[in-house]
């Protein structure tokens, strides 16, 4: 999978993508990257990228002219890139969002600074996307934490293949409570079930510790998730216990 980003701080991609999962999915060949600099496009001595906002207000946007030249120019290279751009108006990036942008052949993330773009500029968009309700000082950091989500998703970027599957939202709950050795710390142990050695017994109380999970800190999934009649029993029991508890 090929990624690119547009930027006017390409260089602040390298240090992390060089590094860990994402630096060996790189030496590997599962990731391509290739950072683009918008100033490439300008036309001035200045490589000016922004301007006033017409009507007055606050800071600069970023210019329409080189954002189009950019777009248009990196995209006539070879297969036609999957572009996104990032905004407040955009679609809340989610784990669902993660699995259908890997199935994506190439993917050019064109990053914002600044007060942000000219709304023209995102008619070059395939899509937008939200990071969540916060600003950032740029894309560059929604780019990357895209692209991460992304690469985990493919196929020989994790040592484990089923590590994927197996973690928050693969299924629609958070993950279940994880330990490891020591088996008692501080007066706090670990789940008898757990060394047990019976992986029936541990599948089981795996999910029934995404559910309390889930149903703890963030009971808006359970309306999504796939769930037998008799873990929304549980769910509902939980619930029931919890609002008792607030009184």
């Amino acid at each position: 999978m090929r990624f690119e980003t547009i930027s006017v701080i390409p260089e602040v991609f390298s240090a992390y993508l060089g590094a860990s999962i994402m630096g060996r999915a790189q030496r590997s060949g599962v990731i391509e990257f290739v950072s683009h600099d918008l100033r490439d496009w300008t036309h001035d001595r200045h490589r000016t990228v922004d301007d006033a906002p017409f009507g007055g207000g606050q800071g600069m946007l970023m210019k329409p002219e080189p954002i189009y030249e950019a777009v248009e120019d990196v995209a006539s290279r070879g297969e036609r890139p999957h572009v996104v751009f990032f905004s407040p108006c955009g679609a809340r990036f989610d784990q669902r969002a993660a699995e259908r942008l890997s199935e994506k052949g190439r993917v050019l993330f064109v990053c914002g600074r600044y007060e942000g773009m000219d709304e023209r500029a995102y008619e070059l968009a395939d899509e937008v996307l939200s990071l969540g309700d916060y600003v950032l000082t740029g894309g560059e950091l929604a780019a990357l934490v895209v692209m991460d989500a992304v690469t985990r998703l493919l196929p020989g970027a994790l040592g484990d293949e089923n590590s994927a599957q197996d973690e928050s939202f693969s299924a629609g709950l958070l993950e279940y409570a994880q330990y490891t050795r020591p088996a008692s710390f501080r007066g706090m142990d670990v789940p008898e079930v757990l060394l047990s050695g019976d992986h029936a017994r541990v599948d089981a109380w795996r999910r029934r510790s995404a559910l309390e999970r889930t149903a703890r800190w963030r009971p808006d999934l359970l309306s999504s998730a796939e769930l037998t009649a008799e873990e929304r029993d549980f769910v509902s029991a939980l619930r029931a216990e919890g609002e008792g508890e607030q009184r």
